[in-house]
């Protein structure tokens, strides 16, 4: 499916929202869904980035402004399969708007209690209006999805229709008790026996946390040794911490600091009355702690009370202090602590985003009610492989901010071949050398292309280019089935021969003046990096990607007749080799075409064209980009597991029983 999703809030944002969203457009991706994101903040490459304002009084929270017309260009040229609005606020509400109008499914997340939300800021006589605000909101959607099964009957009670459920999930590699930590538990003060409560996440007035203090003043009474720890910002944390010197506050934690914080403690008190669901109580859980929390949403659905953790009576503070009290005793090895960690291993995100594929799948037919019940395809599972006999590539450039490692893994992940080519400027050594930073994404490609060779048995030919130009003192060399060379003269299954060079040797500046392509190389990633700015304006302004470097090699003359002169001088030296062909790389501009005799290839680069060269079974050449190969394989995943169905299921609709459907459905 090609799936755009609507919303106010993404990573790197750090609440259950983003989060929660970044684990779902994660595992659709890994199905081989198309996901666009529509947010506010800073985007990236498959984001646009939405005009927003900080709420008032509450800067870490951002509401997007309307951009219907935008929204309604965007998806008449990119029309999705479907949308899934995750914010009530006015982006999200333009976005229902515009997809209703062009007939697209629309599925809204129920994902924050805003009108209870008022009561905490002394606004309860807005409740009723908020409270018709988002009855309307939602009602306009195909379904609406809530986080727990009590959300989802209280919304059905209030009026709401089509409402499904949507759990969550978490991460129990990430959140693991053996991440304690007993230098970090000594930076708060804490002696080894000693015990530690914390709090997780916003440190706001919705999230109850003045009776979080006073747990944290009663527990201290009774054990004097116990330090209290707060991690999280928000507008109430100065205020709290002028006001209780002695609790700890930490500020905002993510990823593996976050997950030392929760293994560093022992007792996660979870006072919030306001949650839809409250992903901290799962990763308190998965990182072996005692939790306190009201007998509502994730407490309610995960929690068994004196099994695997604490929860009191809604609303009932005397019944959280007391519970509170009861943890201390409950320390390193208690078996509910070990209970709690085994409920969490049970609840993984794979299940939760098959759930949320399962529910968007249900509603993708325009010319079908909402109401109507619909058969959802098998999912795709692992990606279909476009098989070639051989795949060129050249200037990824690993080592650079641009290097667009993570779809040169994907695109990676989507082909078999019997020989791989990396025809120069795989690891830009220069721009390392430099200071610039070798990011994990780019060791993923290095990975891949290893696994490849040792074990889909695949041929992996590296052709030294001018950025990686240190190889050519260790030429020719080979370990395994990976060869390195300076060039390579290829036969294709059908007797032509083309031979594959990177070309920098063709470039005077490169070869005679390499003071000159150094600078040259600083001024390429500088017109880089003007680019990426450039281009988070135009997606602010809802504008397509342009680019820079493209439109000053077509419109400076000098660079036309460079590339010109270049292909010239390399279709002479494929004469001068008796070949019938040649491959390059080196100038970022893809080609395929004649040049007099000579079929001249250049397969561009992983910068921006993200483009390669194949060879079929045939021994046809192909110059592929990655957009266009990466929906044509999803295409083609899809039409298999429909011919799968097909195949196991070959009656017709309505000859299958209702039992039949529900096996399906389900």
């Amino acid at each position: 499916m090609k799936i755009d999703i609507v919303t106010d809030t993404f990573s790197p944002d750090v609440n259950g929202v983003a989060m929660t969203l970044g684990r779902l457009c994660e595992g659709l991706r890994t199905c081989g869904h198309r996901v666009h994101v529509i947010r506010t903040g800073v985007g990236k490459l498959g984001e646009t980035v939405a005009a927003s304002l900080p709420l008032p009084g509450y800067k870490e929270v951002r509401v997007g402004l309307p951009k219907p017309f935008k929204l309604k260009q965007r998806w008449q040229e990119k029309r999705p399969d479907v949308i899934y609005v995750a914010t009530e606020s006015p982006l999200g509400k333009s976005a229902v708007k515009a997809a209703k109008a062009l007939g697209i499914p629309v599925a809204t997340g129920f994902h924050t209690n805003f009108h209870e939300y008022m009561q905490r800021y002394s606004l309860r006589g807005l409740q009723p209006l908020a409270m018709a605000y988002l009855k309307r909101f939602h009602g306009r959607a195909d379904c609406t999805l809530a986080p727990s099964p009590e959300l989802v009957e209280s919304l059905k009670a209030e009026g709401f229709r089509n409402v499904h459920l949507l759990g969550r999930g978490v991460d129990t590699v990430l959140f693991d008790p053996r991440k304690r930590s007993e230098t970090l538990r000594g930076e708060w003060g804490a002696r080894a026996a000693a015990p530690v409560a914390m709090v997780v996440g916003r440190v706001a007035a919705e999230k109850n946390l003045e009776l979080a203090m006073i747990a944290f003043t009663e527990m201290r009474a009774a054990v004097p040794d116990l330090r209290c720890v707060v991690v999280g910002d928000g507008p109430i944390r100065e205020k709290l911490a002028a006001k209780h010197p002695w609790i700890y506050f930490t500020g905002v934690r993510t990823g593996e600091d976050l997950a030392r914080h929760y293994a560093s403690a022992d007792i996660l008190l979870f006072p919030s009355e306001t949650e839809t669901f409250g992903n901290v109580l799962l990763e308190g859980m998965a990182s072996g702690l005692v939790t306190v929390a009201y007998d509502y949403a994730a407490a309610a659905r995960y929690v068994e009370h004196g099994v695997n953790g604490l929860k009191a009576r809604k609303g009932d503070a005397a019944d959280f202090l007391n519970h509170a009290h009861a943890a201390l005793a409950i320390r390193q090895g208690h078996g509910m602590r070990i209970a709690a960690r085994e409920l969490a291993e049970t609840q993984g995100w794979a299940a939760v985003v098959a759930e949320f594929e399962a529910r968007l799948e249900s509603i993708r037919a325009p010319d079908a009610k909402p109401s109507e019940t619909r058969r959802v395809l098998p999912r795709i599972g692992k990606r279909r492989k476009a098989s070639f006999r051989t795949v060129f590539l050249s200037d990824i450039h690993l080592g650079t901010e641009d290097s667009k490692a993570s779809e040169v893994v994907d695109f990676l992940k989507s082909v078999s071949c019997q020989k791989l080519i990396l025809n120069g400027d795989i690891i830009d050594g220069w721009a390392l050398k430099r200071g610039s930073k070798w990011q994990s994404r780019h060791s993923r490609v290095i990975r891949k292309i290893l696994k490849m060779s040792e074990k889909d048995d695949t041929e992996v030919i590296y052709l030294r280019g001018n950025h990686d130009e240190i190889l050519e003192r260790f030429l020719p060399l080979a370990f395994g089935k990976i060869r390195f060379a300076k060039e390579y003269i290829h036969k294709a299954v059908n007797g032509l021969r083309y031979l594959v060079v990177h070309g920098d040797g063709f470039d005077s500046v490169s070869t005679n003046h390499k003071w000159l392509a150094l600078l040259g190389a600083v001024g390429y990633d500088t017109l880089l990096c003007i680019n990426r700015w450039y281009n988070k304006w135009r997606a602010w302004r809802g504008k397509e990607y342009f680019s820079l470097s493209k439109r000053v090699k077509a419109k400076v003359k000098s660079a036309v007749s460079f590339i010109d002169k270049y292909e010239t001088l390399l279709q002479e030296l494929a004469l001068h080799k008796k070949c019938n062909g040649i491959i390059c790389g080196h100038i970022h501009t893809p080609e395929d075409k004649r040049v007099g005799s000579i079929h001249y290839l250049n397969s561009g680069d992983w910068v921006e064209s993200m483009t390669a060269i194949v060879e079929h079974h045939d021994g046809r050449m192909e110059l592929i980009h990655y957009a266009e190969f990466m929906a044509e394989c999803h295409d083609k995943s899809i039409e298999h597991a429909t011919a799968v169905e097909r195949e196991a299921n070959p009656f017709p609709r309505d000859r299958q029983s209702s039992v039949e459907r529900d096996i399906l459905l389900a």
